[in-house]
């Protein structure tokens, strides 16, 4: 039995409420040390974590192995066994990620905007870290890896529950951060995982941990992510679904469109960024719309569309009205003739989850138009859905897409784990 399990086995025997609680009170403590924390420490401490999991990547693995064994045993489907599934290029994968994380620009401290009154006050708006951030995710363990590295960047405490399936390889990956962390001398207790699967422990930091935790993040399914926005009593960075368009235009080239519509759905169908709906102008669809269902089809996908779309490309399923807000997740995509840009807009307003859509064009003005209208996170002209990600974006990494409007939106990356505060310098002024 590995720490881990251990741990598991004896929390869910005790008093899981006060567990949950010392856990909260660990990480306001551990937030006031990491505000302080300079930018040295923090780069040493990631780099530290880096090494520890290329040390320890046969350890990794083989917990991986055993979750996915479970899983497997459990009958998960195929794009959930992909998402919990390490491999020796996934680990070096967390390791670089982490190392780009620490060659990004410190954001704490940064000033954001500095003016002077009238009065002789200078003020300036800082950045500072939130301060302990709860992150709750399935399946993916390399999340673990990312949240707790993004939220030590900025700053922030991290209190990670990842998914019971991936809980021994989320351990192991913990392991790595906490080496790191106490090698830079900074405390172990800045980044703790949940030590337990009990689902309990959810609810209790959906509630704040008696006022502990600044934000939670919620990565995962959408059972996950809608209880999460329902039952949290602290502020939410999140996205429900992710159900994606791609419009391929009547001046998009055909091969370009191709390219793009097989990378957005096929390259990982299990990611909030791949498509899941294709719009095709009527102009183009005797010439384009075949083509691209062919190349779909040909690459395992099941294509299910409307009827126009069936007449041009025979053996098509037919779609229901439920198929257009269906994040498949899956070798599956929805496919639907609309008569322009002005229906392709319609659509994805009604039928979109404001994640991330594109468009495929040689129009400028028809990309302009999408680009404005399209009310997404992320809204990309001739480039594939599978983009929206943080470290795609520069970033370093994410920790998840943010859908809302406040606060945070698209790739919640080191930037997005701060808020500010403002310093306002005087010579003795007093308020008449």
């Amino acid at each position: 039995m590995s720490l881990a399990e251990a741990r598991a086995d004896a929390s869910t025997g005790g008093d899981i409420a006060a567990e949950m609680t010392a856990i909260g009170r660990a990480a306001k403590t551990a937030a006031h040390r990491l505000a302080n924390a300079t930018t040295k420490e923090k780069n040493a401490a990631l780099k530290a974590m880096a090494s520890a999991i290329r040390r320890n990547a046969e350890t990794i693995l083989a917990d991986n192995a055993r979750d996915v064994a479970d899983a497997k045993e459990a009958g998960t489907t195929g794009s959930f066994i992909d998402r919990l599934t390490l491999d020796p290029a996934r680990v070096e994968a967390m390791a670089t990620g982490i190392e780009e994380i620490a060659a990004l620009a410190d954001p704490v401290g940064t000033v954001l905007a500095a003016w002077e009154r009238p009065n002789g006050l200078h003020i300036e708006r800082v950045r500072t870290p939130l301060g302990v951030i709860g992150v709750i995710y399935e399946s993916r363990p390399n999340v673990t890896a990312d949240a707790g590295a993004l939220c030590l960047k900025a700053g922030n405490a991290a209190i990670l529950r990842g998914g019971s399936d991936s809980f021994r390889s989320s351990g192991a990956i913990h392991a790595c951060l906490v080496e790191g962390l106490e090698s830079a001398g900074l405390p172990a207790e800045a980044i703790q995982i949940v030590p337990t699967r009990d689902r309990a422990a959810v609810g209790y930091m959906l509630a704040g941990l008696r006022g502990a935790i600044d934000v939670i993040v919620p990565r995962g399914g959408k059972s996950l992510v809608a209880r999460v926005q329902s039952e949290a009593r602290v502020p939410v960075f999140a996205h429900l679904e992710g159900v994606n368009h791609i419009y391929v235009d009547r001046d998009a080239d055909l091969e370009m469109a191709k390219a793009i519509v097989l990378n957005a759905k096929m390259r990982r169908t299990g990611v909030c960024g791949a498509v899941e709906t294709l719009l095709v102008d009527a102009k183009v669809a005797d010439t384009h719309l075949r083509p691209l269902i062919v190349a779909l089809k040909d690459a395992g996908c099941l294509v299910r569309g409307d009827e126009r779309s069936r007449t041009v490309a025979p053996g098509v399923t037919p779609a229901t009205e439920g198929d257009w807000s269906t994040e498949y997740l899956d070798a599956v995509i929805s496919v639907k003739v609309v008569d322009g840009i002005k229906e392709a807009l319609q659509h994805i307003e009604r039928y979109g989850s404001h994640h991330t859509d594109a468009i495929v064009t040689n129009d400028q003005a028809a990309a302009d138009r999408f680009l404005a209208k399209v009310d997404s996170a992320i809204v990309l002209h001739n480039a594939s859905t599978q983009f929206a990600d943080g470290g795609e974006f520069g970033m370093g990494a994410e920790i998840g897409i943010a859908t809302g409007k406040m606060h945070a939106r698209g790739p919640v990356g080191v930037e997005q784990l701060t808020s500010f505060k403002y310093r306002v310098r005087g010579t003795g002024q007093v308020r008449p």
